[in-house]
């Protein structure tokens, strides 16, 4: 993620509920959350020096909505650490769009899929 986008913004209606989602289901891909404010919270990696992802209330003031085709996918060290994910998710609020499993996107393309307390769709992901 460091190499190819600056950030990532996800939108939430409830901040402390995507914490605690988040918080939870980022840890076993060894996403941190690095920022706190009054309207986001930031996750990234320990060594890196900026927060990649963001889960925030919309700065117009209006409800967060999701986008339909939307989709970060986020890099896993291990397929232990797929399902760690997927598990967590679904233990901390979110719903399941598709259990820990090889996918024909490539020989070893090992995803989960689950959406937030919001609806924003995630995936984790091992390529190995």
């Amino acid at each position: 993620m460091a190499d190819t986008f600056l950030y990532l913004t996800l939108g939430t209606n409830d901040l402390a509920r995507a914490a605690r989602f988040y918080d939870a289901a980022l840890a076993p891909l060894g996403l941190i959350r690095r920022a706190t404010e009054a309207t986001e919270v930031g996750y990234g990696l320990p060594a890196d020096h900026r927060t990649r992802l963001w889960v925030t209330l919309p700065f117009d003031g209006k409800a967060a909505t999701v986008g339909n085709g939307s989709m970060p996918a986020l890099v896993a060290s291990s397929q232990q650490a797929v399902r760690d994910f997927h598990s967590a998710a679904l233990a901390h609020g979110g719903t399941d769009e598709g259990a820990p499993g090889l996918r024909p996107y490539g020989p070893a393309f090992f995803a989960a899929y689950v959406r937030d307390p919001d609806g924003n769709k995630l995936s984790a992901v091992h390529e190995g």
